[in-house]
């Protein structure tokens, strides 16, 4: 059983995350984006960093802000237009990615947290996507492999924690974090509250605390004007 540690962002970060890491970034947009814990990604000297979410944030908000600074080695996601930045990088020979579609890709997060090696998916098939990718034909249909998709560190956002680490989501902000959770070696949660051990109900709770390392609050919020201080 792990030991929660209730931290704050800084030392979270610090802690765990090495330059060569691979790291999931929960969010699609900034919407459920551990936007604190970024921040102190964009504070840390680790670089060449893989970076495994949906997008990579938008031009100088969230991810954007550590691409900027040349820490990203390589980025897996989905949907990289958020960012306009990305295809310049990559244009500029200064950034890798590997576009998976949106399914496959949550799927990938899934079956690596489920200790799945792989999949095979009718999408894609036949389209640049493919290339040197492993097809089968099942049932006369073919198919490709995906590889699952594992991660060294997590980071994901959550509306509220009780102090043993299980956690409630809020809505659309829920996204891709609970599937992050289960599929990375440490797992940092930031989360806006943090309630006592009993206080959730068993009901509302979507990530088990058996899936978290730390907790952080936050300390960032995004709202219509922009990311501000919580």
């Amino acid at each position: 059983m792990r030991a929660i540690k209730l931290t704050n962002a800084r030392e979270a970060i610090q802690k765990v995350v090495r330059t060569g890491d691979s790291i999931m970034v929960g969010g699609f947009g900034l919407i459920g984006s551990p936007l604190t814990l970024i921040d102190e990604l964009t504070r840390h000297s680790a670089t060449d960093l893989t970076i495994i979410s949906n997008n990579v944030g938008e031009a100088g908000r969230g991810l954007g802000l550590l691409l900027q600074q040349g820490k990203i080695k390589k980025a897996i996601g989905s949907y990289f237009t958020s960012n306009r930045e990305v295809a310049q990088w990559y244009n500029q020979g200064k950034l890798e990615i590997q576009l998976l579609p949106q399914g496959t890709f949550s799927e990938a997060i899934r079956a690596g947290g489920a200790g799945i090696g792989g999949f095979y998916t009718k999408t894609a098939v036949g389209t640049e996507l493919a290339k040197g990718k492993e097809t089968k034909v099942i049932d006369g249909e073919t198919y490709l492999f995906e590889k699952a998709l594992k991660a060294d560190v997590a980071l994901i956002r959550a509306k509220k924690a009780d102090t043993k680490g299980n956690l409630v989501y809020y809505k659309t902000a829920r996204n891709f974090n609970p599937i992050m959770a289960t599929a990375a070696n440490y797992v940092i949660a930031e989360v806006d509250q943090i309630v006592e051990e009993g206080e959730l109900s068993p009901e509302e709770i979507v990530t088990p605390h058996l899936y978290i390392d730390a907790l952080v609050t936050s300390r960032l919020i995004l709202t219509k004007e922009g990311v501000k201080e919580a």
